[in-house]
């Protein structure tokens, strides 16, 4: 058994809907910072429609991940491509305004990693493989409006 440094905590998410900037590896390197630079600058058009908690902060920020066939696979080709969806968790009956994307995420159970370093992913997909537990879906980005931590959501289970 290998010596993991990442905090890997078992959580249960039910089906959430996200409307965000949609773009794909086949952008090249960087494309996430520039769909997220994106999200960020057009923010107000979906301002509205984020989920907000009982003080009227932001719930989540998703960075959602596919594979191109927009199941909701993980990425292709050794994690290397696939899609992106950088946005703001909201209602599931919220309609995505003209330029922006809306996935619905199934409801999982989820292996939760706070994000502390480059290799967070590869030290839970190593956990996973040492612990015979599959991935069931596209891993995501989270991002907690309210501390700023960053999370990475990898599903093992369908709700």
């Amino acid at each position: 058994m290998g010596v993991f440094f990442v905090k890997i905590e078992t959580c249960r998410k039910e089906a959430f809907a996200v409307i965000g900037k949609e773009g794909s590896t086949a952008e090249g390197p960087g494309f996430i910072q520039r769909l997220w630079a994106e999200a960020d600058a057009h923010f107000s058009e979906i301002a509205h429609l984020a989920k907000r908690d009982e003080n009227g902060a932001l719930v989540a920020l998703w960075g959602a991940m596919s594979d191109f066939s927009r199941s909701l696979r993980p990425w292709e080709e050794n994690f290397s491509k696939g899609l992106y969806l950088a946005g703001a968790e909201c209602a599931h009956d919220a309609q995505a305004p003209a330029g922006w994307t809306k996935w619905t995420i199934p409801g999982y159970v989820y292996l939760r990693a706070e994000v502390e370093g480059a290799d967070t992913f590869s030290q839970v997909l190593r956990y996973m493989r040492e612990n015979a537990v599959e991935l069931a879906g596209a891993v995501h980005d989270f991002t907690c409006p309210a501390t700023g931590k960053q999370y990475m959501y990898f599903p093992i289970a369908r709700l």
